[in-house]
């Protein structure tokens, strides 16, 4: 009586697809909660000059979770639902919550908690640290409370205006300060909002953090060292921002201080802060040798 060979059954193709499946499921799930709110975004806070980083954050994000696809893919399956079912839980009602109230901080955060619940009930814990840092960079994403912009906003414009005026001053230019407005020969300037440095600050941290990120440091100290300085930096950039408008207007008057020159302004801002965040980069270098991810 000859044994006839097991059959082998492959198993593998099959879950393959059941996990597709799965995963465009829970996709579509995250589309139809969330869409309707990056539209209302899109509609309110995005189209501001304070916030219009929103869109950018949500597309690098996207790509940074797409480039771990693998990583998370490798892990072995192990749900946890001690964490998940919280992460869940906390994510629906910030969710609920912030829809029906209109509290667009809580319900942007929700989709963080979820698509960290989704993954730790579905993979664990392991596949949550695979995907940590696209999940915290999309915090830069999520909109500030008004109370919170305006009370940061009053003194950095205060603070702008006192540095460019005093630099001008020194360089002998007719340059005076009432607050938050500068007069400028026959000129008078108000610093706004925009000006403040507020959206740079973030923009410029989330554009360090992603420097980081892909220059793979792995020093906790330095990232830290240079996420601090991030802050000065922008605030540097956001004084030569003032100077050079108010220099236009002074040589070329007002609609040129208004027109082409304020938008190009913005554009130097980032160039200037971008500068000094690689020059403050080579000085950290100095102290800390550069590592690379293995």
């Amino acid at each position: 009586m000859s044994n006839a060979p097991a059959t082998q059954v492959n198993i593998a193709e099959p879950l393959r697809r059941t996990d597709l499946l799965c995963l465009g499921a829970l996709l579509l799930a995250y589309l139809v909660l969330f869409i309707p709110s990056y539209l209302d975004l899109s509609k309110t806070v995005w189209a501001s000059d304070e916030q219009g980083h929103g869109p950018i954050i949500l597309a690098v994000s996207g790509w940074l979770l797409y480039q771990q696809r693998h990583a998370v893919w490798a892990v072995e399956a192990k749900p946890s639902f001690w964490l998940g079912v919280p992460l869940l839980v906390l994510g629906v009602f910030c969710y609920a919550f912030g829809r029906s109230q209109s509290i667009l901080l809580f319900e942007i955060s929700a989709q963080i908690l979820l698509l960290a619940a989704m993954l730790t009930l579905l993979l664990g814990t392991a596949a949550l640290r695979a995907v940590w840092f696209p999940l915290f960079f999309m915090l830069f994403m999520v909109p500030l409370p008004e109370v919170l912009v305006t009370a940061l906003t009053t003194p950095l414009k205060s603070a702008v205006s006192a540095v460019a005026s005093a630099i001008l001053y020194q360089a002998n230019y007719p340059v005076g300060r009432a607050g938050v407005i500068l007069t400028v020969g026959p000129y008078q300037l108000l610093v706004a909002d925009a000006c403040a440095g507020l959206n740079s600050m973030f923009t410029l941290e989330a554009l360090g953090m992603l420097y980081m990120k892909l220059m793979n440091y792995t020093s906790v100290a330095r990232n830290v060292a240079l996420a601090v300085l991030l802050i000065p930096i922008a605030f540097a950039a956001n004084v030569v921002r003032v100077m050079i408008l108010v220099l236009v207007t002074y040589h070329f008057g007002d609609e040129a201080g208004q027109g082409f020159i304020h938008g190009f302004a913005g554009m130097v801002l980032f160039m200037v802060a971008l500068m000094l965040m690689l020059v403050v980069d080579r000085f950290l270098n100095l102290k800390w040798h550069r590592e690379r991810a293995k």
